[in-house]
């Protein structure tokens, strides 16, 4: 095993530990597209599977969506070569984006949902118990800053999520893994990848904007994206205004200043009353 391998299926298991993704019993559902995020996520799955202390199964699915010239042979070609159990779904998701999404406008949000929808149908007929997505590292990075530049929110992509139906549980086992890491790993297996001709050649989504600002940021500093993903595990919400979350966590106490827990802190002599300033 190669030490990109061995690195990424340590993630995977790190990340099965952390957050309980993967357990004794489950029948997993791993949504692929034909991306190389989603194929290296079958392929790591099939490998922790090999050497897990528990047991649990695993079936690739794919939604053909029926956008024009897709390779409908090749991820089933793949899926019999390797072994894999399969399942192909033919929605034609492509003719309503198309129908209901203006022209210049982005068809992520729309596309995604009806994706979404039919894999939650889908894991009810499969029994399966775990529907797993490809998501990694960056993406969580890039749904952050997307949530707080044009939501308002502070919140990424949980790496285990339970659906607002409560029928089914969506995990991310790339959660620890990047995008380079991926795409090196894909090339080095020559997965088949399929690219979306529907959405990935808009140039205007915010979030291929938001890469390239990432990408701006880090040429500069090279830590930019491994402290922003940090930051998603160092949550200090005594630091934050949202009212509902420190009544809930009982935060109804002063906390030190940073400045004071350093020792940094002017002594009270050199403080000056907002009195005197307002007079």
């Amino acid at each position: 095993m190669d030490r990109l391998e061995k690195r990424l299926l340590d993630g995977v298991a790190r990340a099965s530990g952390d957050f309980g993704l993967l357990e004794p019993g489950d029948r997993v559902m791993v949504a692929v597209s034909g991306g190389k995020d989603s194929h290296a996520l079958l392929y790591l799955l099939r490998e922790i599977q090999r050497r897990a202390p528990f047991e649990f199964s695993l079936i690739a699915v794919n939604v053909d969506q029926g956008h024009p010239g897709f390779p409908k042979r090749c991820l089933p070609d793949y899926f019999e070569r390797e072994g894999y159990e399969y399942r192909i779904v033919e929605e034609d998701t492509y003719s309503v984006v198309k129908s209901k999404i203006p022209e210049n406008k982005t068809f992520c949000s729309l596309c995604s949902r009806l994706r979404r929808g039919i894999l939650y149908t889908l894991a009810g007929e499969l029994g399966a118990t775990k529907i797993a997505l490809g998501h990694h590292r960056d993406d969580l990075i890039e749904t952050l800053m997307l949530n707080l530049f044009y939501s308002g929110q502070i919140k990424a992509m949980p790496p285990k999520l339970l659906s607002d139906d409560g029928r089914n549980v969506v995990i991310r086992p790339l959660v620890y893994a990047s995008e380079a890491e991926l795409a090196e790993f894909a090339a080095l297996k020559a997965f088949p990848i399929i690219p979306c001709d529907l959405c990935g050649s808009q140039e205007n989504l915010q979030r291929k904007q938001l890469k390239h600002l990432l990408d701006e940021l880090d040429a500069k500093n090279p830590l930019v994206r491994r402290n922003l993903f940090a930051a998603l595990a160092n949550v200090r919400p005594t630091h934050l205004l949202d009212v509902e979350l420190s009544r809930r966590l009982g935060l109804t106490t002063l906390e030190p200043s940073d400045h004071a827990v350093s020792g940094s802190a002017p002594p009270d002599s050199d403080v000056v009353p907002l009195s005197a300033l307002v007079r």
